[in-house]
């Protein structure tokens, strides 16, 4: 059951992703979204900015549906999460239970893979000699 957790979660935010994802990408090409929608966002997001956030939403969907590069992908959604969890806090509160969702799922998705960031909180990263990274 505690492996199953974070695979549900992995799934819940995928399909909410994907669907946020391809809501937006009817909103810009003027069909009528699916799914409830934020006037405000939809302000704020005009133009190249509402196409990269809903491409990122939707590749990022796809990687976590299909479990591949999943730290990868979870360091690409957090700070969307964050995004949208300070938006619907701040600005438009109807999706903020939503936005909430978003947040748990992720920290939580980051909790279950956090062994994979610990290499990131090193506070200093020698180089290895046999890699050669650096000449």
């Amino acid at each position: 059951m505690k492996t199953m957790i974070p695979a549900i979660a992995r799934v819940l935010l995928g399909l909410i992703l994907l669907g946020a994802g391809l809501n937006g990408y009817l909103v810009i090409f003027g069909y009528t979204p699916l799914f409830p929608t934020s006037p405000a966002a939809m302000a704020l997001l005009q133009g190249y900015l509402l196409v990269l956030v809903k491409s990122t939403e939707v590749i990022c969907a796809l990687l976590l549906l299909t479990n591949r590069w999943v730290p990868l992908t979870l360091t690409i959604v957090a700070p969307i999460s964050v995004n949208i969890l300070a938006f619907h806090l701040f600005v438009d509160r109807d999706l903020l239970p939503l936005g909430l969702l978003v947040a748990v799922l992720v920290v939580l998705l980051l909790w279950s893979y956090r062994r994979y960031f610990l290499g990131l909180l090193a506070p200093s990263a020698p180089i290895s000699p046999e890699r050669n990274i650096v000449s």
